[in-house]
């Protein structure tokens, strides 16, 4: 386990390799990373995070539920601020 921490310390990040996937769930996993604008190998490392992390909530998942929870906006704010502007 010390040879772990010690990478760590020398910048050095260690490596997965995962074998024998299903050509559908890499086609998937890439589909997957475009969508969300990052590198397959990025997409990779946020799944892994989200599945292994714990107790904390995940920010995107509140952050969709408190879109979720809002009614959308129907106001224009230009006519807002126009309306600010003259009432001076």
């Amino acid at each position: 386990m010390q040879n772990v921490f010690n990478c760590y310390n020398e910048g050095i990040m260690p490596q997965l390799t995962v074998r024998n996937l299903p050509d559908e769930l890499v086609r998937a996993l890439r589909i997957q990373a475009a969508r969300n604008g990052r590198s397959a190998e990025a997409e990779h490392r946020m799944i892994l995070a989200r599945a292994l992390k714990t107790g904390e909530p995940d920010f995107w998942a509140l952050a969709d539920a408190a879109r979720a929870a809002t009614r959308p906006q129907r106001t224009n704010s230009a006519n807002l601020v126009r309306e600010m502007r003259d009432s001076r």
